[in-house]
């Protein structure tokens, strides 16, 4: 049987195959055929000598809606999305442009905050309590979007092991 396609769409900082992502992709290969998207090529981003505000900054000029576009050109097949930080933004934006897309779990996607469509798919936020950036209760209880709240964690409670297992165990 051909098991599902999964993206994990990296954070900000992107990179060929970073160890945090690691324990994702063989905790989850059992389940799904596992596909890494570093976010900073979709984008076309250059992070040479760039701190992560000019990063960021590079996202919001153009480099997420290249990545969406990108997203859509290599992706034509039904997928599930694991999407870190501004990856889980790229994923859920993929999806509402007809990225064909059964889950979304985006983990610290603090820019969803500016989010006011949903995608038609299985969808599960996660952040961290000490995250300054992420939606307000307001905004969750009018999207009626499912999340769970790390309590004293910050925004990038994705590298935590203890957090990687309650999110892998979302799949």
């Amino acid at each position: 049987m051909v098991k599902p396609r999964l993206l994990l769409l990296s954070d900000l900082f992107g990179g060929e195959s970073p160890e945090w992502i690691k324990p994702y992709s063989k905790t989850l290969a059992s389940k799904f055929d596992v596909h890494y998207y570093d976010v900073l090529k979709l984008g076309g981003i250059n992070a040479s000598d760039c701190d992560e505000s000019d990063i960021h900054s590079q996202f919001l000029k153009g480099g997420i809606d290249k990545a969406v576009k990108t997203l859509l050109d290599f992706e034509k097949e039904e997928v599930t999305i694991l999407g870190f930080s501004i990856g889980g933004t790229i994923g859920w934006k993929a999806s509402l442009l007809g990225l064909k897309v059964k889950q979304l779990v985006a983990v610290s996607s603090t820019r969803l905050r500016f989010e006011t469509e949903i995608p038609n798919c299985k969808i599960k936020l996660y952040f961290g309590e000490n995250d300054r950036n992420k939606p307000n209760a307001e905004w969750f209880s009018d999207l009626n979007v499912s999340n769970y709240v790390f309590e004293n964690q910050e925004h990038q409670l994705y590298l935590i092991e203890k957090n990687m297992v309650v999110i892998c165990s979302e799949f």
